[in-house]
């Protein structure tokens, strides 16, 4: 029994990938229950398929010639029973497959079907991260955030895709499957948790150098505080209260920060980078790339392309007196 425990431990340590906050079998929406369901139908039949093959490969390898027989004498009744064989096995074949592709037509009228919801999403992937926009019928509500999606439990939300760059694709494994977007086209995707948590999703299109650096979490919470979150995201960014932080805001609108980043509230009006008006209110920096600490903020502030080489960001050049004020300041914006 201790012999057989390492080999039991490398069998099952393949499912260990099969759970976690990025896995396509831990399915916790009904798109992503779809797939992994295809997923495991496929894996049963075609398993079933190669079990079979192997068995008659190995019973053919079991009978065995005599050494004198002629190799071009033919036998009727064998001639017949493999025609009979093959036939049954070309028939077997044809109705796999018509089975399979049947399946995936079934699944796709599944995903691709559109039910009412209340929440509906621009996100724009950039090189190498999302920004996302809130819409809403009234002007007032509609806000945009950065790499941080935040849906109520149990609603489906429709995500409208587009690219302002290259091709990015969208996917968030735990809630639904992959869909593409494409520059000058807009492509939609329906997403909806049933549980609350917290989901990874990723770019699944090789977009540039920092494609693997474009990340995104998906928040799933009750829609009481989904609603608060959301009213916190739509109102402007709180002046800073004490000295520390108003020196920290006082040198972010004097350096070329404000060309690119918007802090709504400020004069800080730019709109080709994330806007940060609550950047301190989301779990990480960079797509992803960091968790939003102090330390972090002055790191990426300091020295973006040591940590994302490529990134578009512009290394800020800064007093050492500036970087903690700066970066206090930045860490308020809850």
């Amino acid at each position: 029994m201790r012999k057989a425990g390492p080999f039991l431990t490398l069998a099952v340590l393949p499912l260990g990938g099969c759970q976690g906050w990025q896995s396509a079998l831990d399915a916790q929406g009904p798109a992503a229950r779809t797939l992994a369901d295809m997923f495991w139908i496929f894996i049963a039949v075609l398993g079933a398929v190669w079990i079979l093959t192997m068995i008659a490969l190995l019973l053919s390898l079991r009978r065995r010639r005599s050494a004198d027989a002629d190799p071009l004498a033919t036998d009727p009744e064998t001639e017949r029973r493999m025609i009979v064989t093959v036939s049954i096995a070309v028939g077997l074949t044809l109705v796999t497959v018509i089975s399979l592709t049947g399946l995936s037509y079934a699944a796709q009228k599944v995903l691709f079907a559109r039910k009412d919801g209340a929440l509906t999403l621009l996100v724009t992937g950039r090189q190498w991260w999302w920004e996302i926009t809130y819409e809403d019928a009234q002007p007032s509500r509609v806000f945009t955030t950065a790499n941080e999606i935040h849906i109520p439990v149990g609603e489906p939300v429709l995500i409208k895709l587009e690219a302002g760059d290259v091709i990015h694709s969208f996917w968030v494994p735990s809630l639904t499957g992959k869909m593409d977007l494409i520059p000058g086209r807009q492509n939609q995707i329906q997403i909806q948790a049933d549980r609350p948590g917290l989901y990874r999703g990723q770019c699944a299109e090789f977009c540039g150098l920092q494609h693997a650096h474009m990340g995104m979490l998906v928040i799933a919470e009750p829609k009481d505080d989904f609603e608060r979150w959301r009213d916190r995201q739509v109102s402007s960014a709180i002046p800073p209260g004490d000295p520390q932080r108003q020196r920290g805001q006082e040198i972010f609108l004097s350096k070329p920060c404000v060309m690119c980043h918007q802090v709504r509230g400020t004069d800080a009006g730019g709109k080709v980078a994330p806007d940060l008006t609550h950047v301190g209110s989301r779990r990480s920096i960079a797509a992803g790339t960091l968790e939003t600490t102090r330390g972090n903020l002055a790191a990426w502030i300091l020295d973006p392309h040591g940590i994302k080489p490529g990134v578009n960001m512009p290394a800020v050049e800064l007093e050492p007196d500036e970087v903690q004020p700066l970066a206090d300041y930045l860490e308020g914006l809850k």
